[in-house]
């Protein structure tokens, strides 16, 4: 009766795995040790696992990323990956944050653990840099500079797992440090790696906006590299669990805690058997969470690289816990819907106006809040409005955004020649001041401007005129309206101009004037100018002004700044 009973269990499981040929889903118990045809998944022929994890941000407001990696970490951990073949990355600003309610605790969940402790400090600070980076990539201990040395010391027989999570834009991610990491100096070590015949496999999983575009048109096939981005080349990624959403933070966290590609390949690797799951059912999974059920509030997941390499199992990048060793992976979406994500580029904005409106009124954290988020605002319009100035003064009034915001066909890399983009991008910010995460959405823009053949010097004239203002006259100054008349030179000829500049004494005044010592920008232009006032080359343009009227003691107050716009020649 025993015989019997087994007979048919036997014959029932059989059946299951017959049923499953499609088959992503169950492998035959023979099948299971054979990964893509490499003789067996056991400890000996898969060589050592090594894992690079790189949180890209700094500030509390960019919680998320650092949640992101330390969560990777403790995954890897458990998955049974010693410390001396991780290598972490990140900042390691917000754990003892003071905006963090829970200092030394870092969660990527509303309900989740802590995921900070235990995590290596292996580059923190201002040792995580673009050059660290690859130099841990290639294991070259030589050309690293500060962290603990420790490198990726990989063998012919090795599997490589990176995870990098941060702000990105067109053919560019972000670092806490200058310069940012260009699509093409990521490829360049791939390839660099690639040729050196350390590593059997790698996988790249990319958690940033933009990401597809780090590797479209420049990661070629055969070399062993497959990777998977949170976004395609042209749109941007999102982040999760934030205030106001659904499952939201504890209500005394005033930023998101994770992103939503990262958070969905984390908490779907946390609990299934990654002896059994493979890369492939891992995408398609990701990709159905991060698309947000294609809504507005979602990104589409992409695969670039050798792409057979995703028939094989998760175990061989990130090892396997034993606790879920018995869990069959079924491809059922068990982890539900996403929250309502928010857009990464627009987290910031959430995190101040989260903190403003929850902080005391009249209270010295809510006025902090009113002006970081007041700051952020004025960036962005300043960053906007040059980069849009420039397009005119490059192509012309008509053709200028058209050009900037030009699009390649699929599969061609962002830009021709990466040296241009880098030099238009430095001389940029020269001019006009750092692109920051918001401004880096640029990057498209100065590319196409680099496609048209346009150089440094073209570049730099043009920010200059965007960008400059080299004289402010003030007029003059009523307290009782809390306003100030003023002259900016030299400025542009087509009715736009941009205010962000700090103001000294010698602008052009008597000390009678009391010239401000500070300005912002508001608005980037006046709705109210006429038609008439464009004709003549005039606009009127608002920004705060602080410390005017210091001889009177009113330096504390705050004035309307009206800048009267002409054209140089008027001078």
């Amino acid at each position: 009766m025993i015989r019997s009973a087994a007979g048919v269990v036997f014959i029932v499981t059989l059946s299951i795995l017959a049923v499953s040929d499609g088959r992503n889903f169950i492998k035959l118990p023979s099948e299971a040790l054979e990964i893509s045809g490499n003789g067996g998944s056991d400890e000996d022929s898969i060589g050592t696992r090594w894992a690079v994890l790189l949180a890209g941000s700094t500030g509390y407001w960019n919680y998320r990323h650092q949640a992101d990696v330390c969560h990777a970490y403790q995954l890897l951990k458990k998955g049974g990956l010693k410390d001396e073949n991780i290598v972490v990355f990140m900042y390691d600003d917000i754990a003892y944050n003071e905006e963090n309610p829970r200092p030394g605790v870092i969660i990527n969940s509303p309900h989740g653990q802590d995921v900070y402790r235990g995590v290596p400090k292996d580059y923190v600070g201002d040792d995580v840099t673009v050059n660290n980076f690859l130099a841990v990539i290639l294991g070259n201990r030589t050309a690293l500079t500060g962290g603990s040395g420790k490198v990726v010391d990989s063998g012919p027989n090795d599997h490589i797992f990176i995870f990098y999570t941060d702000h990105g834009a067109p053919g560019v991610l972000g670092m806490p440090t200058s310069p940012y990491l260009y699509a093409d100096d990521v490829v360049d070590a791939l390839k660099k790696k690639h040729a050196s015949g350390t590593y059997k496999h790698l996988v790249f999983y990319l958690e940033a906006c933009e990401a597809g575009s780090i590797f479209e048109g420049l990661l070629p096939e055969g070399m062993n590299i497959y990777a998977t981005t949170a976004s395609n080349a042209e749109e941007s990624s999102w982040a999760t669990y934030c205030p106001g959403d659904y499952p939201s933070p504890p209500p005394e966290y005033e930023t998101c805690l994770g992103d939503l590609y990262s958070v969905a390949w984390m908490e779907d690797s946390d609990v299934h058997n990654l002896r059994t799951e493979t890369l492939k059912q891992q995408y398609q999974l990701v990709k159905r969470r991060t698309s947000n059920d294609n809504s507005y509030y979602g990104s589409h997941v992409m695969q670039y690289g050798d792409l057979k390499l995703s028939v094989e199992e998760l175990f061989l990048y990130m090892g396997s816990n034993p606790a879920n060793d018995n869990f069959t992976f079924v491809d059922d979406n068990s982890l539900g819907p996403s929250s309502k994500a928010v857009n990464q580029r627009d987290a910031d904005l959430l995190h101040f106006w989260d903190k403003f409106r929850k902080a005391p009124e009249g209270s010295a954290r809510k006025f902090e809040a009113q002006k970081q988020l007041a700051e952020a605002m004025a960036h962005r319009t300043h960053v906007d409005s040059s980069m849009k100035l420039i397009g005119k003064l490059l192509f012309g009034i008509e053709k200028g955004p058209e050009v900037l915001k030009t699009a390649r066909p699929a599969g061609k890399p962002l830009v021709d020649d990466w040296s241009c983009l880098k030099s238009l991008v430095r001389t940029f910010e020269t001019h006009c001041g750092a692109l920051s995460q918001y401004g880096m959405k640029h990057m498209r823009a100065i590319a196409n401007i680099c496609n048209a053949g346009i150089g440094r010097d073209q570049m730099a004239e043009a920010a200059a005129q965007a960008c400059t203002i080299n004289e402010i006259h003030i007029l003059s100054v009523d307290p009782s309206r809390k306003e100030a008349k003023a002259i900016a030179h030299p400025v542009a000829n087509d009715g736009e101009a941009t205010l962000a500049a700090e103001v000294g004494a010698g602008a052009g005044a008597s000390a009678a004037t009391a010239l401000p010592t500070r300005t912002e920008i508001v608005t980037a232009a006046d709705n109210n100018a006429t038609s008439e006032d464009l004709e003549h080359d005039t606009a009127i343009m608002y920004g705060r002004v602080y410390g005017l009227g210091r001889q009177s003691g009113a330096a504390a107050r705050e004035y309307r700044l009206v800048i009267v716009k002409e054209t140089a020649g008027h001078f």
